[in-house]
C-alpha cells in the first residue's frame, strides 16, 4: 500500500499532545531546534518500485504480476506498506527525476549486463546486475527505443528494432524500457573531466 507524505496512515499516527509529566520540549522551544530539511516544489523524490524478477529467464506473467502506484506528488514522497495478505515482493528506490516520474506504469527487472549488451570494463568477469525501470503503459512499438517482449513458447526478451517488420512473429509488447541505472563499481573510473564523452564510468 502506498500513501502520500501529507496524509495520515493509522500505522503512522501518533499523539503530539504533551503528558503533564513529560520533561521533553519541542522544536523551537527553550532555543531548541530540529535539523529541518524543506524540500521545494520541484523535489522529485526517490519511486518505489516493485521488481518482478531476473533476465534472462523471467516471464511475461512475472511481469504483469506487480503493482505499481502513481508518482508521489511534486515536492513530497510516498510511504510503501507491504501487504501480509499479498505476494511479498522485492522493492527498489530509484533516484528521482522527471524521466522516473512520468513512467505511468512502472516495474523494475534485474538484469544482467551482458544479456542487454552493456560493456564495462574488461575485468569484470561475472556478470552485473543492472537495474531496468520498464513502464508498462507503453505497450506500442517505437523505432531504436527498447522494447520488453513476450515471445510465444519462450521467456521474455528485452531489445530495440529499427523497423516494425523486424519484430518477430506474433511477439506481445509488454512495455518499454525508460530507464537502466548502472552501479559504480571499484574498477570504474572515478575522476570528472567535465567532458561527457570521458566521464563515462564504463
Amino acid at each position: 500500500m502506498i500513501v502520500n507524505a501529507w496524509q495520515i496512515n493509522p500505522k503512522l499516527r501518533i499523539s503530539v499532545l504533551k503528558s503533564p509529566l513529560s520533561a521533553s520540549i519541542l522544536h523551537g522551544e527553550s532555543s531548541c531546534f530540529l535539523p529541518l530539511a524543506q524540500l521545494d516544489q520541484d523535489y522529485y523524490a526517490p519511486r518505489i518500485i516493485q521488481i518482478a524478477g531476473s533476465y534472462p529467464g523471467i516471464t511475461a506473467e512475472e511481469i504483469q504480476a506487480v503493482s505499481s502506484e502513481p508518482s508521489p506528488d511534486m515536492g513530497q514522497w510516498n510511504y510503501d506498506f507491504s501487504d501480509p495478505d499479498g505476494p511479498q515482493l522485492g522493492t527498489i528506490a530509484i533516484e528521482g527525476s522527471d524521466k522516473v516520474h512520468n513512467v505511468d506504469d512502472p516495474v523494475v527487472i534485474i538484469a544482467e549486463h551482458q544479456a542487454l549488451g552493456v560493456t564495462l570494463p574488461p575485468e569484470l568477469e561475472d556478470p552485473v546486475d543492472l537495474i531496468v525501470l520498464v513502464d508498462r503503459a507503453r505497450q506500442t512499438f517505437a523505432e531504436r527505443k527498447f522494447l520488453v517482449l513476450e515471445l510465444p513458447g519462450e521467456n521474455v526478451s528485452i531489445g530495440a528494432y529499427t523497423s516494425k517488420s523486424e519484430l518477430p512473429t506474433n511477439c506481445n509488447i509488454l512495455g518499454q524500457v525508460a530507464l537502466v541505472q548502472i552501479p559504480w563499481l571499484p574498477c570504474m573510473k572515478k575522476t570528472k573531466t567535465g567532458f561527457m564523452e570521458e566521464d563515462e564510468y564504463f
